[in-house]
């Protein structure tokens, strides 16, 4: 394991020599995150306790490499951001003493995702004297150091769907006001806008044109208001829902990607769906009648 862990933070080359198909396991593909600092209280002696202490993080996650062609998705790639959620998310579970514990607990927690093979991490602490002291380990998918790791729990987001009236009202301001209010993270939806759409004769090209009128209207809405920021990835809405961040949805890249979205281009309707999607806590609805729905709806 020494050598493997090594090899972790080693130059891209000699990892690939290293692992060689013909070595021990076949190339992968790797994402790393590099000279992470954070503060927090750590440690088992008494000195340590009552006051934080700089430690740094680095982590390489070995990834199966995609069979298809990336297209530049961010849905197809582990995001950095998981492996800092995992870092921060395990900060904040409870205050440990060793850094071998963190350190098994982030590697774990990592391997929750479907993508990752393999994680190696670094942990150390800065403020000790004139060197780092710290640790190196590395885990991987099917391996089982008797460690359990609960969950990340999903944000469950409050869904409004805006009409176009009510984007151009003067109610506007003070409904996003009442819908921000509390710590739930909300997501706008809105149909296409009030000018018609260009026409195709091909059923697609026309699904796509009609998804493009909806995602116009959802930029004229962040115009109105700049606490709304266009999302159209499922990686970018993880990130927005779990910092705070007021998002109005892009359906396009969702929709035309799930097997089981709705035949329709009806802004209402996907709002609906993609309500059940997130599990929402509630759809709520400005200026037109609540749709059927999975999840408890209401009006405005």
């Amino acid at each position: 394991m020494s050598s493997d862990t090594k090899l972790a933070f080693a130059h891209p080359s000699e990892r690939a020599e290293a692992t060689a198909p013909n070595g021990n396991g076949g190339l992968r593909d790797r994402i790393s995150l590099r000279d992470y600092i954070t503060e927090v209280e750590i440690g088992a002696f008494q000195q340590e306790r009552g006051h934080l202490q700089r430690i740094k993080f680095n982590v390489v996650v070995e990834v199966e490499p995609l069979t298809g062609p990336i297209d530049d998705d961010v849905d197809r790639i582990l995001s950095y951001d998981r492996v800092t959620e995992a870092i921060d998310y395990e900060l904040g579970a409870e205050r440990l003493n060793l850094l071998e514990t963190l350190a098994a607990r982030i590697a774990e927690r990592i391997l929750l995702e479907p993508q990752a093979l393999r994680v190696f991490v670094r942990i150390e602490k800065i403020d000790r004297g004139p060197f780092s002291l710290g640790v190196e380990i590395m885990r991987e998918q099917g391996g089982d150091d008797g460690a359990a790791v609960e969950v990340m729990d999903e944000p469950h987001p409050r869904m409004a769907y805006l009409s176009n009236d009510t984007i151009r009202g003067d109610r506007l301001t003070a409904i996003i006001d009442a819908l921000s209010a509390d710590d739930v993270p909300l997501i706008f939806c809105v149909g296409a806008g009030d000018t018609p759409a260009p026409s195709a004769s091909v059923t697609q090209a026309q699904r796509r044109i009609d998804l493009l009128s909806i995602e116009q209207n959802a930029w004229v809405l962040a115009g109105r208001d700049k606490r709304c920021v266009v999302v159209e990835t499922r990686t970018e809405l993880d990130w927005a829902m779990k910092n705070g961040q007021t998002c109005v949805w892009a359906p396009s890249k969702a929709v035309l990607d799930a097997s089981d979205s709705p035949d329709t281009t009806d802004g209402l309707v996907l709002a609906a769906w993609f309500a059940g999607e997130l599990q929402a806590l509630e759809l709520v609805v400005a200026g037109v009648d609540a749709p059927p729905c999975d999840v408890p709806v209401r009006t405005l």
